[in-house]
């Protein structure tokens, strides 16, 4: 039987296309470790199997079941830099701390394929990404963006296409144009997820499923983290919880929001043998972007509704069609076999947040729809910082990440005021 998540409505194409899902199980007793980790996404899991490497103490607990959050759901795309344009980004930090950012992203693509072929992990790895303009006007900033990702960037996996090029490898109309990225990929994150896991405990990590953190407290320079069935107590803590942190601490909750996003799969494609004929992932210039990508079952799967409020959509398979059916108008009646959804988190500026929010307590998360890789790599380089005193994850703390106006009770009406007003520009 297939487990159905308390926090993931539906169940997901990668659920019902993965043979092993091993259980882990809750943590039962009191552990006293150097480092404990809250999250068992892509972050905790990294960060947990790299200390273990180093031979450092760690416990990690999962208030479900590892793959239910964003990290074994998600669309699976890697992208390449961050969420912003390079080009955008220097605007705001200049181009060295720019150009730092972007090459951490890369160092990230890497990371992750040379992680899953270490480890003997088919991901599904297919290679090109494709993103375009759903309004002609952006043609300028699209052709100025690539130039520089290029010229100076040192970044040749990627040109501008236009509309006609666009059309070919979309097998749709709908868009001006765009990129055309030959250097990144996307692939099943929950293989990716389940292959990390177990690693993760073959390294000597203690991971445990089912084991909420109900609280945290300070004493005599040590983090406490109660659980159901047992304390952690930890020099270090790692908050690996994104977009579910809820109230177990508020500086984090106040940076990270949690917002709904939905995915739906089709059925086959095999009588559309012009749609996405490359097996190319896609990502729109919408606000709320639109992202799809073709299965190697031949599958369209398609994000791009999303949910400002915690309600889910009694009907997620006909919002995500109607969706589909303004790019591809022949498959405005394809039958939709998986409709899966979760939170995700995201920030104000769309970028990962970064911070001690406590003595010894960091969080990392936020990665708002950018976080295949960067959660992966994240993972690894807060490992890096406490055994190698590797200063890379400093690019990402010293970042102006705010926290979301309103406080605990106005910050997601505003939010949901917000994001409705740029869905409706997205429109015109």
């Amino acid at each position: 039987m297939t487990w159905q998540s308390p926090i993931a409505p539906g169940i997901s194409w990668y659920q019902a296309t993965i043979a092993d899902r091993p259980e882990y199980p809750a943590m039962d007793g009191s552990r006293e470790v150097e480092v404990a980790i809250i999250g068992g996404g892509f972050t905790g899991l990294q960060a947990a199997y790299n200390l273990a490497l180093k031979g450092i103490s760690v416990v990690l607990i999962e208030a479900h079941r590892f793959g239910d959050g964003a990290s074994g759901r998600n669309g699976g795309q890697f992208g390449t830099g961050q969420r912003s344009w390079p080009d955008e980004l220097e605007d705001e930090i200049g181009y060295e701390r720019s150009k730092g950012l972007f090459d951490l992203a890369e160092n990230a693509k890497h990371y992750v394929l040379d992680f899953a072929a270490a480890h003997g992990i088919d991901m599904e790895y297919l290679p090109g990404q494709l993103n375009v303009a759903h309004k002609q006007a952006y043609e300028k900033h699209y052709r100025k963006s690539v130039e520089a990702v290029v010229e100076r960037y040192n970044y040749p996996h990627m040109y501008y296409m236009d509309k006609a090029e666009a059309e070919e490898r979309l097998g749709s109309t709908h868009y001006y144009g765009g990129v055309r990225d030959t250097g990144t990929g996307h692939i099943h994150p929950l293989k990716l997820l389940v292959g990390l896991a177990k690693a993760t405990k073959a390294a000597g990590a203690e991971i445990y499923e089912m084991t909420p953190a109900t609280s945290l407290r300070q004493s005599n320079g040590k983090t406490i983290i109660e659980t159901p069935k047992g304390n952690i107590t930890a020099r270090r803590v790692l908050l690996a919880t994104n977009a579910y942190i809820g109230n177990l601490e508020p500086v984090t909750a106040a940076h990270i929001m949690p917002i709904r996003s939905f995915i739906g799969a089709t059925a086959p494609l095999d009588k559309f043998p012009r749609i996405l004929p490359g097996k190319e992932a896609v990502a729109d210039s919408r606000f709320v972007v639109r992202y799809f990508r073709m299965t190697p079952d031949n599958r369209l799967l398609f994000g791009g509704r999303e949910a400002y409020t915690a309600d889910t959509p009694r009907d997620i398979s006909t919002h995500i069609r109607k969706q589909i059916a303004e790019i591809y108008p022949e498959l405005a009646n394809i039958e939709i076999t998986h409709a899966w959804g979760g939170s995700v988190g995201i920030t104000m500026p769309r970028q990962p947040f970064v911070r001690e929010v406590m003595p010894g307590v960091m969080s990392i998360g936020g990665y708002s729809g950018h976080g295949v890789m960067l959660s992966n790599y994240c993972g690894k380089l807060y490992a890096d910082m406490l055994t190698d005193k590797d200063r890379a994850l400093e690019q990402f703390s010293s970042l102006n990440v705010p926290g979301f106006p309103g406080g605990a009770t106005l910050r997601a009406p505003l939010l949901f005021l917000a994001l409705s007003w740029f869905a409706l520009r997205d429109r015109f």
